[in-house]
């Protein structure tokens, strides 16, 4: 088998009066995060991973933020269109590992619905999907309470 491995970062600054979506899950905050579609940094460190690993390039270059076809776009919906790519290329997903750095909120209540959500839209097992979640003990823009980023691993394979 044909594998290949990608790697995916994205980051949002925190923005008053927008809801925080994380993974496609709705976190209660008193803050969501900034940016032209929902601003799911999670769903966007995984783009660029599926993508990056597949040699497609990114997210800015399929879905741009000065498109406003993408204005306030959900996110999980872009993922569900990136995986469509990606199979029409031969290519299936054979799991994800993020990583949320995030001061705040606390994530672990919402971490089984992330990678539930998650693994539904890409069409794999819950148990291929791996969301972790942790904090940079107050350094950094993520420990002044400035925003949110996220990393992600992902391994491809070509479907024969």
């Amino acid at each position: 088998m044909n594998f290949r491995v990608g790697h995916g970062y994205d980051v949002h600054r925190f923005k008053e009066g927008r809801k925080l979506i994380l993974g496609g899950t709705e976190i209660p905050y008193e803050q969501g995060l900034d940016g032209h579609s929902d601003a799911d940094v999670l769903v966007h460190a995984i783009m660029d991973s599926l993508l990056g690993a597949a040699a497609l390039g990114d997210i800015g270059g399929h879905f741009p933020d000065n498109d406003d076809r993408y204005l306030g776009a959900d996110s999980m919906k872009l993922l569900s269109e990136v995986c469509r790519i990606l199979r029409e290329k031969g290519w299936e997903t054979g799991n994800i590992d993020a990583t949320v750095i995030a001061q705040q909120p606390k994530l672990k209540p919402y971490i089984a619905q992330m990678r539930s959500s998650i693994a539904k839209v890409i069409g794999i097992d819950e148990d291929r999907v791996s969301v972790k979640a942790t904090t940079e003990e107050r350094l950094g823009f993520t420990g002044r309470l400035e925003g949110i980023s996220a990393h992600c691993v992902s391994l491809i394979y070509k479907n024969k």
